[in-house]
């Protein structure tokens, strides 16, 4: 050992806290899991949970001792500490409702939570870190457990291409990703996003820097599925299992938008007038294929991957508008958008029976008369991803929209709206006929309400509705948070 080695002090370990205790309760999962009896196997579902809500205390409590950790290389701030909350929470939703999915399709197993867990703390580590090699690292260990949770139902032919799209396509991404963080090394001579910026700052940056920022962007861009690099998102989506699909299209998405805002506002913040072009025809284009392809969509799960491939491009507005108001817009409308997409999510989970055989739009004919609870919430989150006033949804647009005028971005607020109305079909379309066409026998015999799918329901639609009312509860520590990037 070095004679000036210095062991981490005490702090840094509890800034790490939350990863501590995924890791530590994913591999208890892995453990037990050949120790337990079929019978048994939701003991692991209901430990794996309270680890996730041990690690969001921990989370929680991290953020009482801000600041760098082991040699910079990660930060707690009020920024990371919201998207490993944000990311944590989204595990939680996913677990209670993955319980009773499992057990209905007759796979359920230890090695699910512990991918799961393993996936959450990938998260949190790109979340927290302040370094291109930790971002990387913790990208890597967040896409690795999620290609095999797509595939987790083996005998699922369509989960098997899911799986196997997302992950050739994500190493493709991971590959430009890398590329760029070489190059950004290349030119700068080190990975830490905050040298990165006193380096661009005070001296004239060349082409190599603006082809290592691209090279990143597209890696991002495929993380959280923005134009032209969206083209795995309806495939993967449709062919998970239902739980995975929403657990892709909330925590893997939000931690992705996280290191995109960190890296672009921090170490690419001196040349944004290089970059904003490109992530503002990104957003355009992101919106616009994703609203007008869900007009076309008859299944359930196509259509919501084109929705969520819309709504990151309202979140590609936020980051356009390159301001701590365009980062408190974004961070508002991820959190709104976490719930409003579990919660949907676990609606098909619960509706589609054995097999997701019922994950058409027709299918849905009745469900207000025959499950009006059900259908009442899911209004509630169908409402919300329009953007009703006195929902989540309405405030996350109109701050996002807010940022980008005050950004002078008019031609893309007035474009954004444009497409929000768009989508105002395709939500209705579920609504008239899960409310206005008689029941049919899809809708006849369903089973009763998971315990842990209506929890997730419940918890999703109370959520999108307090914010929407109060939406100061979110938004007052998010603008707070993006105080970093001024």
């Amino acid at each position: 050992m070095p004679a000036n080695f210095m062991p981490p002090a005490p702090a840094e370990y509890i800034r790490i806290l939350p990863e501590i205790i995924l890791v530590i309760f994913a591999t208890l999962a892995m453990v037990l899991e050949p120790l337990t009896s079929s019978r048994s196997k939701a003991l692991i579902g209901y430990l794996a949970t309270g680890g996730l809500f041990m690690a969001l205390g921990g989370a929680v409590w991290a953020q009482v001792y801000p600041g760098p950790a082991f040699s910079e290389m990660l930060v707690v701030d009020g920024f990371a500490t919201f998207f490993r909350v944000l990311c944590i929470v989204a595990g939680i939703l996913v677990a209670l409702q993955s319980m009773a999915y499992l057990r209905r399709e007759g796979v359920e197993g230890g090695e699910y939570y512990a991918l799961l867990l393993y996936s959450v703390a990938g998260q949190c580590i790109m979340s927290a870190a302040n370094e291109l090699i930790v971002i990387f690292i913790g990208l890597e260990i967040s896409s690795i457990a999620s290609y095999v949770l797509a595939g987790y139902v083996r005998r699922n032919k369509l989960a098997n291409e899911a799986s196997a799209k997302y992950f050739l396509l994500g190493s493709f991404a991971t590959a430009f990703l890398l590329y760029g963080v070489a190059l950004i090394f290349g030119a700068t001579g080190t990975t830490n996003l905050l040298a990165i910026q006193d380096v661009l700052a005070n001296s004239r940056s060349g082409m190599l820097v603006t082809t290592a920022a691209s090279l990143m962007f597209v890696g991002f861009g495929f993380k959280v599925s923005a134009a032209p690099f969206q083209i795995w998102a309806p495939d993967v989506y449709q062919g998970a299992p239902a739980p995975v699909t929403a657990f892709l299209a909330a925590g893997p998405k939000a931690a992705a938008f996280a290191v995109f805002l960190r890296v672009f506002m921090t170490a690419f913040g001196s040349i944004a007038n290089r970059w904003e072009p490109i992530v503002w025809l990104s957003a355009l284009a992101t919106m616009v294929l994703g609203n007008f392809a869900a007009l076309t969509q008859t299944n359930l799960k196509r259509l919501m991957a084109y929705s969520s491939i819309a709504h990151a491009g309202y979140v590609m507005v936020a980051v356009t508008a390159h301001s701590p108001g365009g980062v408190a817009a974004a961070m508002f409308y991820l959190a709104a958008y976490v719930f409003m997409n579990v919660g949907v999510f676990a609606v098909i989970a619960y509706f589609s029976r054995k097999g997701e055989r019922y994950v058409n739009i027709q299918d849905l004919a009745g469900l207000g008369q025959r499950q009006p609870v059900v259908a009442g919430l899911f209004t509630v989150l169908l409402l919300s991803l329009i953007g009703v006033p006195l929902t989540a949804g309405f405030f996350g647009k109109f701050y996002i929209f807010k940022a980008a005028l005050g950004a002078d971005l008019v031609w893309l607020t007035v474009l954004g709206l444009l497409n929000s109305a768009v989508s105002v079909y395709y939500y209705l379309r579920i609504l008239v006929v899960m409310y206005m066409q008689e029941p049919t026998e899809t809708t006849a015999n369903l089973p009763p309400i998971p315990a842990g799918i209506q929890a997730t329901l419940w918890a999703s639609a109370v959520a999108t509705i307090v914010l929407g009312v109060y939406p100061s509860l979110v938004l007052d520590f998010a603008d707070r948070s993006a105080e970093v990037f001024k």
